[in-house]
């Protein structure tokens, strides 16, 4: 059977602007609100943050911020997590002095589409994308497709929205199913992991289901400029039938994704879909119409594998990276700080910042912290501000600041090295070329020296002198042209150390 939706009837006005490849600045919504009150020494919420705190976000000349957790939490979802001691005794390792009433409910245990009254209700959100608006960034909001709390409307209203079970489910796996008002549900599910027994699983082959969808998503669509989707790849037609099998029914002639993506792109041009994505999916999920999915490939490379893994993940088509997703921390991971040495967490943060695709960056990541905070709390520990790592990234984003970053033509770079030197190996680089701006970046991702040459890909190095400036040590160089051209460029790197050239035209030969 076809799920196929009608055609939207009529294009809304003001669709949002997008560079090619924009920054994202996630935030932890709830937190982040509770911190300013107590800054402050009164109550905030969305509609109420103070000027300069919307200045001090966008000073780093970021594109986007997703405002992380907004939805109604729920209360049935709080009571479920406070009887699970694996999740408490979580709680109590990221924060020692945890109280009961930390515990705000998971964000992604979304009671309704509204915006919680704790930070503002949707006015205040309407407030927040309006400043944010007006300092050149735009607003991500989270959308959950696989599953919702137990006492969302839906569960009692329309119940075949869901994959149901019976009282055998939950006497053979009484983790795995739940009876609400009479009628057994799953919760929800990655087929990989047990069932999170605080959600109830929607069925993503159900007609009804992917139109209610669509009227969330499109409610969503006024209020912002593009979502987040969270575990993305659960919704795809073969992954869904084979973690429910018979359960689902039959599987529909057309994806999930499709039909609500079209339609909302339809009706709001220029919203964004970002995948939350994992299992080698990514490519699948672009082509369902996502405008960028995660590249945790990459996370786990720059973490656990060497340089030449990095680049070889980098030698994809330019199609399939362009709509990639680049970080090195979000809430689901642990803390850059606390993942890499400092030495390494700048040399792939570096790497991570200028590579095409959305880059992705952490609130709380500029300023060191280490603590991975569990979503289900509304408080964190207080932690040492690092002022090296704010420096650090404070000049990296002034650096970035240029056109060629998020809308310039990016190269990755040959680089070789004499044979009885392998350590160019740990060498990864890369070009961006902007007009008449061109920048070049070099990075030893290795606990120790690298030597090697950096071949440039612009074809037109040879008969000019070029000046190479560091834009984040100050050094600078003076090449000639012909030896960039033939030779490469040399460069002798310490242990996780880096160049970020901007490549200046000095002199042609027929000046001299």
């Amino acid at each position: 059977m076809s799920t196929t939706l009608a055609e939207p009837r009529m294009v809304l006005p003001g669709a949002s602007a997008w560079p090619r490849y924009p920054s994202l600045y996630e935030i932890n919504t709830w937190v982040w609100v509770s911190e300013l009150a107590e800054k402050y020494g009164k109550n905030i919420d969305l509609s109420s943050v103070p000027s300069g705190e919307w200045d001090a976000i966008a000073a780093f000349g970021l594109d986007a911020v997703w405002f992380m957790g907004v939805w109604e939490r729920s209360p049935a979802g709080i009571a479920i997590a406070t009887q699970n001691q694996n999740l408490l005794a979580e709680f109590r390792r990221a924060l020692p002095d945890f109280r009961a009433e930390d515990n705000v409910g998971s964000p992604y245990c979304v009671r309704r589409y509204v915006v919680d009254d704790y930070l503002g209700g949707p006015e205040g959100l309407a407030v927040a994308r309006r400043e944010l608006s007006k300092r050149g960034m735009n607003l991500i909001l989270d959308f959950v497709p696989n599953h919702v709390a137990p006492d969302h409307p839906w569960v009692v209203e329309h119940p075949e929205y869901f994959i149901r079970g019976s009282a055998r489910d939950i006497m053979q796996d009484r983790g795995s199913y739940t009876e609400v008002g009479g009628t057994v549900f799953a919760c929800g599910r990655d087929p990989y992991f047990p069932a999170w027994p605080d959600v109830l699983q929607l069925n993503a082959f159900q007609p009804d289901l992917r139109r209610a969808a669509v009227e969330t998503l499109t409610s969503i669509a006024q209020q912002c400029d593009g979502v987040r989707a969270d575990m993305a790849m659960l919704f795809l037609n073969s992954v869904f039938e084979r973690t429910w099998t018979a359960r689902a029914g039959a599987q529909p002639t057309t994806e999930y994704w499709v039909d609500v993506i079209s339609y909302v792109k339809g009706t709001h041009p220029g919203f964004l879909f970002i995948a939350e994505a994992y299992w080698n999916l990514e490519w699948e999920l672009q082509q369902l119409g996502f405008d960028f999915c995660y590249d945790k490939a990459l996370y786990d490379r720059l973490e656990h594998t060497d340089a030449e893994n990095v680049r070889l993940h980098l030698c994809a088509a330019l199609t399939y990276q362009n709509k990639l997703l680049r970080f090195i921390e979000n809430h689901d991971e642990r803390r850059a700080a606390a993942t890499f040495s400092p030495a390494k967490e700048r040399a792939v943060a570096l790497a991570v910042a200028t590579l095409p695709g959305m880059k992705l960056f952490h609130e709380g990541q500029f300023e060191g912290r280490k603590v991975r905070l569990p979503v289900f709390l509304g408080r964190r520990p207080h932690e040492h501000f690092d002022r090296e790592v704010y420096g650090f990234y404070t000049a990296l984003f002034e650096a970035l600041n240029r056109a060629a970053f998020c809308d310039g033509r990016w190269w990755l770079c040959v680089r070789t090295g004499r044979p009885d030197n392998p350590s160019f190996r740990n060498l990864v680089s890369w070009s961006w070329v902007h007009g008449d701006e061109r920048y070049l970046i070099v990075v030893n991702l290795s606990d120790r020296p690298a030597q090697g040459r950096i071949h440039v890909p612009w074809g037109d190095a040879a008969g000019t002198s070029w000046k190479l400036i560091d834009l984040l040590s100050g050094a600078f160089y003076e090449r000639d042209g012909d030896e960039l051209q033939s030779r490469g460029l040399y460069v002798s790197l310490g242990r996780w150390s880096y160049h970020l050239f901007q490549c200046l035209r000095t002199r042609s030969r027929e000046a001299t």
